[in-house]
């Protein structure tokens, strides 16, 4: 069985829909802050993608009309200012954006289990360096659930290269978040077992985006080449 690599943005922009953007009005600093989108995730995204010649699904709509890396019927799928408006409305949000998104993942992995390919996900985010006044002490975190061995084993086998390519980087497993939190990767584990279905969230400290341009241009390119090697070595493992 080979592997099918596949790149995913949930929260790649910031962007409202013209018809939505009177609900707003009040929140621009939200929508220009951490809470609108994950600033960096695209570009990454974009990097892994062209690198790894992998196909490549994202989204620049803000999670605050609606998170993509949520369950419908999660508390937080709607931000404050959307669970102000209409059930009615909520629904065609989810139709005109959340379910096109969550369908062409879907599709991707469909056909790539169908061919006897094992789907290996990874899934681009960010994250804001201090969150209510608490320090996050991490550059890298990489998310997965620990009872499936394939996750594990990638992400053991990308933390040794990231040490090899980048020592002075600090790279955490499951944090700032659990890997088994709700979210996409695990919609997916529910629906394909282990031996089909690799999903890894990339969680990168936003201080990287907003700092000089060369830390994070070498940062992608670390995360780019220890990723590669990881691939290749745990291809040749199995």
């Amino acid at each position: 069985m080979t592997d099918f690599v596949l790149i995913t943005c949930e929260h790649g922009g910031n962007r409202i829909p013209a018809p939505y953007r009177p609900i707003f009005s009040a929140y621009r600093s939200w929508l220009d802050s951490h809470r609108g989108y994950d600033p960096g995730a695209l570009r990454l995204a974009r990097d892994l993608a062209k690198a790894l010649n992998a196909p490549f699904v994202a989204s620049t709509v803000s999670r605050l009309l609606i998170d993509l890396n949520r369950s419908v019927g999660h508390p937080h799928v709607f931000s404050k200012p959307m669970r102000a408006i209409s059930p009615e409305l909520r629904e065609q949000i989810v139709e005109r954006y959340y379910r096109p998104h969550r369908t062409k993942i879907e599709r991707y992995v469909d056909r790539a289990v169908a061919q006897r390919r094992r789907v290996i996900h990874l899934a681009c985010h960010s994250f804001t360096p201090k969150l209510d006044g608490v320090a996050r002490r991490a550059d890298v975190g990489l998310l997965y659930d620990p009872s499936r061995a394939g996750e594990v084993a990638l992400c053991a086998r990308w933390k040794s290269r990231l040490a090899i390519q980048a020592p002075a980087l600090k790279v955490r497993r499951n944090y700032p978040y659990l890997g088994k939190n709700d979210g996409l990767t695990t919609s997916l584990r529910r629906r394909f077992g282990p031996a089909a279905y690799v999903g890894v969230e990339i969680e990168i400290n936003q201080k990287h985006v907003f700092g000089r341009a060369p830390g994070w241009s070498a940062l992608r390119r670390a995360l780019i080449q220890s990723l590669h090697a990881a691939l290749v070595e745990v291809a040749e493992r199995r």
